[in-house]
């Protein structure tokens, strides 16, 4: 049987977005007040305040990129079995992203240094942007890797789910192409979830989260791979990102758009499209409805 929701993961959960940001807000400030210091050692001759113009308008910049390179690695994941596909669109990456921190550093340089009544001049732009560009380049894969390790540590804490892969020698105990169970690794634990737990099933990129009893294990598939593996007389497909179990499902709620909410039987509400609906309400009932 699957553990309850521990309450730190709750807790981290509902407040996992402003931690981030606040991840890569502090991570900014300490990095920029380093590099400030030292800057400030290495170029003594210019005036105390440039060196601190100089990394805090570059790691501004980065700052904003940030949210750019998320997208990109939600894109191509950087993972031990895909990182071959993804490396070659992160190393194209790495080109917008310098150009972009670069403008906009120079950007806001000139205007910093006008505010100071004095010219801000960057040099050259060729010999300029390859010095910078390598740096970046750094700079890009650093923020991969700490993405990376990141969500390694998240899936440990979390739990991944696995599909039951056939047994070397003899006949599955169950059959492989409709799994009813899957195996749940944790913090170093394994345990099988039962297929019929599984109150829906939601896309996420490369993987397919699954959700039992308020924790979302998730399943490196595609919605479409894995719902051909479920039973049809309990889960329907109720928006292109969503699949519901018609076993936990309490209300349908008719929307004006002609799309519909919800209601599982713990008070979770997910979408249904209308696509789906009119399907839907045939295979649940019209009782249902409301």
């Amino acid at each position: 049987m699957p553990p309850t929701p521990t309450l730190e993961y709750r807790d981290f959960h509902r407040w996992r977005r402003p931690a981030e940001v606040a991840f890569w807000v502090g991570l900014a400030i300490l990095n920029t007040v380093f590099n400030s210091m030292v800057a400030q050692i290495d170029h003594a001759r210019v005036a105390a305040w440039e060196p601190w113009v100089w990394e805090w308008t570059s790691s501004l910049v980065i700052l904003v990129l940030v949210p750019a390179i998320l997208a990109a690695e939600r894109r191509w994941p950087f993972r031990f079995d895909t990182w071959r596909t993804s490396l070659p669109w992160h190393l194209l990456a790495t080109v917008p992203f310098s150009l972009v921190h670069v403008t906009g550093m120079v950007a806001l340089r000139v205007l910093a240094y006008r505010v100071a009544g004095v010219r801000y001049d960057f040099g050259r732009w060729e010999p300029g942007f390859g010095y910078e560009y390598l740096k970046d380049f750094r700079t890009y894969f650093i923020i991969i890797a700490l993405i990376s390790l990141s969500r390694l540590w998240l899936v440990r804490w979390q739990g991944e789910a696995r599909l039951l892969a056939a047994p070397d020698e003899g006949p599955p105990v169950e059959p492989v192409e409709r799994p009813e169970r899957f195996l749940v690794r944790k913090l170093g634990r394994e345990f099988l979830v039962n297929a019929r737990e599984i109150e829906w099933l939601q896309a996420a990129g490369n993987y397919v989260n699954l959700r039992v009893r308020g924790r979302d294990y998730p399943l490196r598939s595609t919605m479409a791979a894995i719902e051909e593996r479920l039973d049809p007389t309990r889960f329907v497909r109720v928006h292109r990102s969503y699949v519901a179990n018609l076993d936990f499902l309490a209300e349908i709620e008719p929307l004006d758009t002609g799309d519909a909410r919800l209601k599982l039987r713990d008070g979770a509400i997910i979408p249904c499209s209308r696509r789906y609906r009119a399907q839907l309400r045939e295979r649940f009932g019209e009782a249902a409805a409301v």
